[in-house]
């Protein structure tokens, strides 16, 4: 009975077992499933956060690239405004202009109309007398004609040539108050100050141990940068300053930048200074770029080839009797848009023909004939218009007036340089004595740098070692100096300096 009983409690006991297993896994299940549900949830969330945080950053970018968008049209919705603006001012210019017209062609008009009458009334007095004539004195008419026209001429003959007399003066002292106050008007506009050049710039210099790198050693280093640059390097007692002179401002300017470079590096010497000019030239060249686009820019000339505006903008390093030849073509274009604003003329025309009436200096010296003969060919090189052409050709009076654009081209030239201190003759001629010395060295064989220095006194002259010998140095440096002697007038005396240098240059690899 025992057994029975043990063994009913361990098949019950083995139940409850099987019984407490399953519950317990059913538990350990329901305990995982709500574990990876939370799981779940929470990466939604996460995901939730991170597509909210991109979306943001969308939208900020978005935001940034709408007003990085936004910010090119207003700057041209204000170029738009001002461009319009001028547009409503030459529009109300152009209403007073035609108001004025139309009220002085009401004038003439009521003028013809009291000529008329008058020479309607005069043919019916002819008529009568003639009429009369043929009555009492039974004349044929064609008699009556020659006694009638007689008659009138005889008595009336001193008042008709005293009235055409009168007419005559009186237009011309209209036309001549009429020009004279256009051109004081225009004068006027344009009356600001005149800067006359200078042969000399100075350069800065933050201590005497600078000034002695840029002497170097024995003069080293100073021979060298005169000879890269072209310019005289004048070294006084001024603690703080150096002075550099050249007649060439191109020069001067590139001597100038390569001089401050050299002093911002501290490294001065003979390589150093090469490779400074070089730089210097550079970014001249690009200066000489950004003076021409500013120069067309200012003056509204638009549409002109890159080439043809860097051309520009060298003659902002040309000067012609003292003033600055690009200072000098934009007034001109200032002046002769005013001239032709006022006459009725082609006012773009007009600018365009006087910003570039002296291009041809910009290379005259490399090339043969006159700068007006230049300035054709290279307008007519980089196609621009005919009329422009037409216009500047005529400021010398080399080509005649074929379209009044040319004469008001000729009369801004005119005025530009007629300002009292604009021009000096004695600076002219000095330019061009040192240009002609520069000219005479150059033209011999082997000759690779020509430099006139020391306001005239000096002309260096750097020569190829491999094709001028010691010998043929000195017989160049005598031929030079018999040609100057002969062809050129100076004071005092010139000094021919010819300088042969070797230099060898090898690579160890």
């Amino acid at each position: 009975m025992s057994i029975k009983i043990i063994l009913s409690l361990l098949a019950l006991s083995g139940l409850a077992g099987i019984a407490l297993g399953y519950v317990l896994r059913l538990l350990i299940a329901l305990g995982q499933r709500g574990s990876l549900e939370i799981e779940v949830k929470q990466k939604m969330l996460e995901t939730k956060e991170r597509a909210n945080r991109v979306l943001e950053d969308a939208e900020d970018r978005a935001r940034k690239l709408e007003e990085e968008r936004a910010l090119p049209l207003k700057e041209q919705e204000e170029k738009i405004a001002k461009l319009t603006e001028r547009i409503n001012k030459r529009e109300e210019f152009l209403d007073e202009r035609e108001r004025a017209l139309a009220i002085d062609l009401e004038e003439v008009k009521n003028r013809e109309n009291e000529v008329a009458n008058l020479k309607r009334d005069a043919e019916k007095l002819r008529d009568e007398r003639r009429q009369e004539l043929v009555r009492v004195g039974r004349l044929s008419e064609k008699d009556a004609k020659t006694a009638l026209l007689k008659d009138l001429e005889d008595s009336h003959e001193e008042s008709v040539l005293a009235r055409l007399q009168k007419l005559a003066a009186n237009g011309r002292e209209q036309l001549e108050e009429k020009s004279r106050a256009i051109l004081l008007a225009t004068v006027h506009r344009m009356a600001g100050a005149v800067n006359s050049e200078v042969m000399t710039l100075s350069v800065t210099i933050p201590s005497e141990e600078v000034k002695g790198k840029i002497i170097g050693k024995e003069g080293r280093n100073i021979k060298a940068f005169e000879r890269a640059t072209g310019v005289d390097v004048i070294i006084d007692d001024a603690p703080d300053k150096i002075t550099l002179s050249s007649f060439d401002p191109l020069r001067r300017h590139i001597a100038k930048l390569a001089l401050e470079s050299l002093i911002e590096d501290g490294r001065i010497q003979p390589a150093k200074i090469e490779e400074a000019v070089e730089k210097a030239k550079a970014e001249v060249a690009e200066a000489v770029k950004q003076k021409g686009e500013q120069a067309a820019y200012e003056v509204g000339v638009i549409g002109l080839d890159p080439r043809l505006v860097a051309l520009l903008g060298r003659l902002h390093f040309r000067t012609s009797y003292g003033q600055n030849v690009l200072q000098h073509s934009i007034e001109m274009a200032h002046i002769a848009g005013m001239l032709a604003s006022e006459l009725g003329a082609d006012s773009d025309v007009a600018k365009a023909g006087a910003l570039l009436h002296d291009i041809g200096k910009a290379v005259d010296h490399e090339v043969e004939g006159t700068h007006v003969e230049i300035g054709r060919r290279i307008l007519e090189k980089f196609g621009v218009a005919k009329p422009v052409i037409q216009a500047m050709q005529s400021h010398h009076e080399e080509y005649p007036y074929e379209t009044p654009e040319s004469m008001i081209v000729q009369a801004a030239d005119a005025l530009s340089a007629g300002r009292p201190g604009a021009r000096r003759d004695t600076v002219e001629r000095y330019l061009e004595r040192l240009t002609d010395l520069e000219r005479i060295a150059r033209g011999y064989e082997g000759v690779e740098k020509v430099y006139a220095i020391s306001a005239g006194r000096e002309i260096r002259i750097f020569v190829n070692p491999g094709k001028v010998s010691d010998l043929a140095m000195h017989r160049m440096a005598r031929d030079i100096a018999e040609r100057v002697q002969q062809e050129l007038k100076y004071p005092g005396e010139i000094k021919v300096n010819v300088i042969r240098e070797n230099r060898v240059v090898e690579f160890a690899r």
